[in-house]
């Protein structure tokens, strides 16, 4: 069995895999992993082999208990990938998206696809049928957006996301939401589409935390998959455990 650990700003998230399969899966917070990670050893005592991406946010007493239980991988840009990066700067790639190209490779092999993780940021990564990871775009996610109007604007106010009923806002609620949940679907659906005019097999995955949101009100045709980072982070343990 393998560990998954993913560390965010704040929180963590654990899974466990038996193969390819997910067996357990949890959002803790930051404080709490090495509590969380001891009733998972007593839960799932198959679990032998770790991989953790943004380790530097951990305390270095979380990341020696993890050596201590577990044969750990901490993914960095030296760690062997599945796939050729042709990234001119792969030291500041994010291991997130080093994770969903792994992920890619392993569900779409030879297949041009584009992953697109609506978080924090939207970041668009793309790699081809060849097998080589070409790079792609980042631009702010949902909620930065809606925090930026509110931050950089003397009177607007700072919204929940919400899903406009009309195009038009006839109200200063109304208008922003509009504008920024508009602007974020025709920014996809337009990106999208001039990968389609140079790749006309491409195939496009959607995940992140609002990739459900999202999916059902894209007009291109897309796989989402909210596990993708975490099966991402799996496959690569898996291929550095053959080599």
């Amino acid at each position: 069995m393998n560990l998954v650990i993913d560390v965010g700003n704040s929180s963590v998230k654990l899974a466990v895999f038996e193969e390819t399969k997910i067996l357990f899966k949890k959002t803790i917070k930051l404080d709490f992993i090495t509590k969380h990670l001891d009733l998972l050893r007593k839960e799932y005592k198959s679990i032998n082999k770790a991989i953790i991406s943004s380790v530097g946010k951990l305390k270095n007493t979380d990341i020696e208990y993890i050596k201590k239980h577990f044969n750990l991988i901490q993914l960095d840009a030296s760690t062997k990938v599945p796939f050729k990066n042709c990234y001119e700067t792969p030291k500041t790639l994010g291991m997130d998206r080093v994770a969903l190209v792994s992920a890619s490779v392993q569900q779409y092999p030879n297949r041009n696809v584009l992953i697109i993780d609506a978080g924090t940021c939207i970041t668009y990564d793309f790699i081809t049928s060849q097998n080589e990871y070409l790079g792609g775009a980042i631009s702010p996610g949902i909620r930065m957006r809606y925090q930026s109007l509110n931050n950089l604007t003397a009177k607007l106010p700072l919204l929940e996301t919400e899903e406009p009923k009309n195009i038009i806002g006839n109200s200063t609620n109304n208008s922003i939401h509009s504008g920024i949940i508009f602007g974020v679907l025709k920014e996809i659906d337009g990106i999208i589409e001039e990968y389609k005019l140079k790749y006309k097999d491409l195939t496009v995955i959607l995940t992140g935390g609002d990739a459900n949101f999202l999916s059902k009100q894209l007009k291109s045709s897309i796989f989402a998959n909210s596990y993708f980072l975490l099966e991402g982070l799996n496959y690569i343990l898996q291929f550095n455990s053959n080599e």
